[in-house]
């Protein structure tokens, strides 16, 4: 009697998926689309504020877990889930006195943090659907890109402006965000992703160790308004140009004891992509590494569950012409990339 041959079973990848993750009240379907790799690294991205819904890494025992905080309902999000890890614009961080001139045109925009504006508003890129679909990113990765129209006039800002951002995770455990924006105005545009991350699932990340390069800083008011000094951090609570606890020193922070809040000045930033930051957990071993091609990143401990790393350029920029533009002009396109990359050791 002849045997049939044995044929190997091969599993074949898929890389992205995409369902419904809920409606918004008018009805409008919110697509969540999950990107995997060949190493298992799993994320999960939806289209309302594209938020980063999880993020699953081995730590070096090979044990999966999320690293980002984040929620398993829309409406949870829409309830005021606080730790929601958003694309922020159509300004990201602050803007003195909820105000700013272009071009010798004077533009309003909504206080909500005391008499400045943060984030753009109470209503930000962070709470409005976005589009979603697939786009090609080679044989090795997986990649969604989300786009949001956002109308002349929204949130103050002048300017019909077209903005896109781009997730796309390989098979090096690395997650690539790439954003664009044009407008048909003169406007401002400074676009971050607000994500709250813990690379041991949960707990506290106060035992974390953080490298920055970043030798300066933006000084900041008792309000946390840029005074237009940039500083060195040497000597301060700011310095972590070598390793150092996340919580180690934060009684001593001023003006905000107990958490960072506070703009870096990255070396080398601001055009190529460099290596800006480095979290380790001693426990799991997992590493996060960030680059970026931004300025600035501003990095955000108020949540004793997450810290965040939001690369951007620096807070209040139109009112400081030492500081990095963040206008942008008919016929440019804003662009910007921030990597990162997740190991254990």
């Amino acid at each position: 009697m002849m045997l049939a041959p044995l044929v190997a079973c091969a599993q074949t990848l898929t890389r992205l998926e995409e369902h419904e993750f809920g409606k918004m009240p008018d009805g409008t379907s919110v697509q969540q689309f999950t990107l995997r790799n060949a190493k298992g690294m799993l994320v999960r991205v939806m289209g309302y504020g594209a938020i980063l819904n999880e993020i699953e890494v081995p730590d070096r025992n090979g044990v999966m877990t999320n690293v980002v905080l984040g929620a398993s309902s829309l409406d949870r999000y829409l309830n005021g889930f606080q730790a929601s890890a958003a694309v922020i614009g159509r300004v990201a961080n602050r803007i003195a006195n909820a105000q700013f001139t272009l071009d010798g045109v004077d533009y309003k925009l909504e206080a909500n943090l005391g008499p400045h504006t943060l984030h753009g508003g109470r209503k930000n890129y962070g709470s409005v659907v976005w589009q979603g679909k697939e786009v090609p990113a080679g044989e090795h990765a997986a990649a969604v890109k989300f786009t949001y129209f956002s109308k002349d006039g929204e949130q103050g800002f002048p300017g019909n402006l077209t903005v896109s951002v781009t997730y796309t995770v390989n098979d090096d455990n690395q997650m690539r965000l790439d954003y664009e924006a044009t407008t048909d105005k003169p406007t401002l545009v400074n676009l971050t992703s607000h994500a709250y991350y813990n690379l041991a699932g949960g707990g506290n990340v106060s035992g974390f160790e953080l490298w920055l390069a970043a030798d300066r800083y933006t000084v900041m008011d008792n309000q946390l308004i840029p005074t237009g000094e940039i500083a060195s951090v040497t000597g301060t609570t700011l310095d972590f140009t070598t390793p150092a606890l996340i919580g180690g020193r934060t009684s001593q922070l001023t003006p905000r004891a107990g958490s960072y809040d506070n703009s870096f000045v990255i070396n080398g930033g601001g055009t190529n992509l460099v290596l800006a930051a480095r979290v380790r957990d001693p426990q799991s071993g997992r590493v996060m590494e960030m680059s970026t091609t931004q300025p600035g990143v501003q990095f955000y401990t108020g949540n004793p569950r997450g810290f965040c790393l939001e690369t951007q350029h620096y807070p209040d920029s139109i009112h400081h012409t030492n500081f990095p533009s963040t206008v942008l002009r008919p016929g440019e396109t804003f662009k910007s990339t921030t990597v990162f990359a997740f190991s254990a050791r």
